[in-house]
């Protein structure tokens, strides 16, 4: 084996280590990275040649998580991993975004990226080491690629910029994001933040860059000692000059001139399509003789990927020498806007947000903690108690196709908005919250309108958000030589694809919360990216102005088929007895009152929920909980139910599974020969007095005479003090009262009493108050 090994050091002074060479070694490329008990392997594999037609570049990135490598076995019933995690396709996008870029145009063959977690300990999280692995793979190999790649996560920590911080660091952290860079450019962003300033996040993207450069010249180093800087040759296009030329020179005016007229999105489209079409006809009836059929075929194909040339041309010198975008709006303009909330009965919360042919219908799910989503994954086992999800039905784009299952870009894109919202929400609300964006048409930043959407249904819903979260998505056009560049605000589907940015970020007034940056060119400066942040804070204050004119504020009542949920605390040591053994007392609640009750132990406390329909419902739930936590107090009065009833009193139970004594001589001021003869039975309801704990038993002394009036001229009976331990004895009484025993002049003789030792036969004769060997037992 030819195993070899380089390192680089993070500014903290951990080591990342990569290795080639003793695995995965018929892998095109392979790398092992490593960050103290985290590993990854990460391998590529590119066929030999590009299918047919393919004029794009097909590259398919697939990182994976072991559950082995955290030492944890797969949930489910076949106990193995299957269909990848929301966090897995995540971080899969993260790497195909800062690749993708970097491979050369021409290049359309199959490319596989795979990347294994194989070793973790929960201290440093891997996805911030993918993109790294990735790239290292590539430099293993004779696959083309332009340049090596690295990817890191930074956080602020107490004003710090950390980079790659742990798991336990990243609880103190206000800003989270992953950067993708080559040696000279940021490729890639995304993340969170905690309403930070534009300022705040551009140092971030300059801490992680410097982070990254070491990196790619390790790579570079790899590549050049394995002497795979020397790439595959291959042959994926054929192209005519003489063709490219000739649409260039015909076609560019008529498009030129139908991007400054400002036209509808499918009009335009339709227009494009027509210039297209008439070429391709003139075309076919000059070279029908010399031409066969399926030579006219590919040159039809060419003549298409010719014209994408042209309209990307066009588009970016009418932005840049004219300052006219396809829509006809200025470069810092947004398109019209406008809002609608509550435009359906019975969601809890819904909302229209439409800006210009870009419209999002979100609603609002408010449930109980029984609606919690579980997170099992390798390195995180949680809840999550805010939901995002987005949806891009084809009939969105007016595409004629059956809309299958959730797609990579779905998650992706509902990921995004989610954390831009997430960090707006009360971190004391008790109700479960799911969010569904549905996309009803879209021409670019339908994830931001999203983020807009979502904002009015949660305040239409009655969710009391912090601040209300906007959204925008930025655009750049910049070509190669130039120093020219125009940063385009609210981009349109087309810019978006014919650009050289996508830009997104969401932010209240006071900052941003999340971002996402694609960049396609060349050399983009950190004084472009400051302008482009300024120039969307303005946009994004601007849009979410258009907001709180449809509405201001969170509605202060939720609506009437929202269910109502209380939540409080209890000590920790009641838990148990809410529950009760198996779980007998909380059903038996919830089968009595209708509601839904909820337990944690969080904190050392018990955290309850209470949920149901109405208020009734939920106040009787309450006061059953509260009546078993209860401590009872002396000099309180309850309403008790008498349990048991014996010669000397009855037990009335005060609270659930709290006993007091209540004596016969504490029921009634009027002597009683039985507890019944107070017309007191088992089952009854009473209302009794605490009079005592007894500080060594505590056993309750309860009263109930003290709670009826006395009756005139009741004189207290005198009682007799108790006998103390070590006190004197009571003196016997003179009066020969009933029941008292005596033997004065009787001729009943004393009673003698035996009492034997195990194992002796001595006994005790109280008559001469000894013990006799020999004793006649009477």
């Amino acid at each position: 084996m030819n195993v070899i090994t380089k390192t680089v050091q993070l500014p903290d002074g951990r080591t990342i280590s990569i290795e080639t060479g003793k695995v995965a070694k018929q892998a095109d490329g392979s790398a092992v990275v490593r960050l103290g008990n985290t590993v990854l392997l990460a391998t590529v594999c590119a066929a030999k040649d590009a299918v047919p037609g393919t004029d794009f570049m097909p590259l398919q990135v697939d990182y994976r998580e072991q559950y082995s490598a955290a030492g944890r076995f797969p949930g489910g019933f076949t106990k193995r991993e299957g269909k990848p995690s929301d966090n897995e396709i995540l971080t899969s996008r993260l790497v195909d975004r800062a690749l993708r870029p970097l491979f050369p145009s021409n290049y359309h063959a199959e490319v596989y990226v795979q990347i294994m977690l194989l070793s973790a300990d929960g201290v440093d999280q891997p996805d911030a080491l993918a993109g790294l692995a990735a790239s290292a793979a590539m430099a293993c190999s004779d696959i083309p690629f332009d340049f090596y790649i690295s990817e890191v996560r930074v956080a602020r920590i107490n004003g710090e910029y950390v980079i790659n911080p742990t798991f336990e660091q990243m609880k103190q952290a206000d800003m989270d994001l992953m950067v993708g860079a080559t040696k000279d450019n940021i490729m890639m962003v995304e993340g969170e933040m905690k309403e930070v300033s534009e300022l705040d996040l551009i140092n971030a993207l300059k801490a992680a860059h410097e982070a990254i450069k070491p990196m790619c010249a390790v790579q570079d180093e790899l590549n050049k000692e394995l002497g795979k800087d020397v790439k595959r040759e291959y042959d994926h296009e054929v192209n005519d000059e003489d063709l490219r030329e000739k649409m260039n020179n015909e076609l560019y005016q008529p498009v030129y001139d139908i991007t400054k007229q400002a036209l509808p999105k499918q009009e335009r489209h339709d227009a494009f399509d027509k210039v297209l079409a008439d070429f391709l006809e003139e075309y076919d009836a000059a070279h029908a003789a010399d031409l066969t059929e399926e030579e006219l075929e590919e040159k039809h194909a060419e003549a298409t990927r010719y014209y994408d040339d042209v309209l990307k041309n066009a588009m970016r010198r009418c932005v840049l020498d004219e300052g006219k975008r396809l829509d006809g709006r200025r470069t810092d303009e947004i398109r019209p806007i406008w809002c609608e909330v509550s435009p359906l009965p019975m969601p809890h919360g819904s909302a229209i947000f439409t800006r210009g042919e870009t419209q999002s219908l979100s609603t609002c799910t408010l449930g109980t903690k029984l609606d919690e989503k579980m997170v099992d994954d390798v390195l995180d086992k949680s809840y999550q108690r805010f939901l995002l999800h987005y949806n891009f039905p084809p009939f969105s784009t007016g595409e004629a196709k059956a809309q299958r299952g959730v797609g990579r870009r779905e998650i992706g894109h509902g990921h995004l908005a989610w954390r831009g919202l997430k960090g707006q929400l009360p971190d004391d609300f008790p109700y479960t919250v799911r969010l569904v964006s549905q996309i009803l048409e879209s021409n670019g930043s339908s994830s931001m309108a999203t983020v807009c959407a979502g904002t009015l249904a949660l305040m239409d819903a009655g969710v009391p958000m912090k601040k209300p979260v906007s959204g925008i998505a930025m655009g750049l056009i910049k070509n190669p030589g130039e120093d020219k560049y125009a940063v385009l605000s609210d981009i349109l589907g087309d810019e978006d694809h014919l650009g050289d940015m996508d830009f997104k970020t969401t932010g209240t007034r006071d900052g941003l919360t999340a971002t996402q940056m694609d960049i396609k060119c060349d050399g983009l400066s950190f004084e472009i990216l400051e302008k482009a942040l300024l120039q969307a804070k303005a946009g994004r204050e601007h849009i979410l102005n258009k907001m709180l004119e449809t509405i201001a504020e969170p509605r202060p009542e939720m609506k009437p088929q929202v269910p109502r949920i209380e939540a409080f605390e209890i000590p920790k040591e009641f838990i148990g007895a809410v529950i009760g053994p198996g779980g007998k007392i909380i059903q038996q609640m919830q089968e009595d009152t209708g509601a839904t009750i909820t337990i944690d132990e969080v904190d050392n406390v018990g955290k309850i929920q209470v949920s149901a329909p109405n208020k009734e419902s939920i106040d009787a739930a309450i006061a059953k909980i509260k009546s078993i936590v209860a401590i009872p107090e002396v000099g309180e009065i309850y309403e008790g139910t008498v349990r048991s009833i014996m010669p000397y009193g009855c037990f009335v139970e005060i609270l659930p599974g709290k006993d007091g004594l209540l004596h016969i001589s504490e029921i009634d001021w009027k002597r009683l020969e039985t507890v019944e003869d107070a017309g007191i039975h088992e089952g009854d309801k009473i209302r009794v007095k605490l009079l005592e704990i007894d500080p060594k038993t505590g056993k309750y002394k309860l009263s109930r005479r003290v709670l009826l009036e006395k009756p005139e001229g009741y004189v207290e009976r005198e009682r007799r003090p108790r006998r103390e331990n070590g006190g004197e004895r009571r003196p016997r009484r003179d009066d020969n009262r009933e029941g008292r025993r005596h033997y004065e002049n009787s001729d009943r003789q004393p009673r003698r009493f035996e009492h034997r030792n195990e194992g002796s036969d001595r006994a005790y004769n109280n008559e001469s108050n000894e013990f006799n060997d020999t004793f006649d037992a009477e």
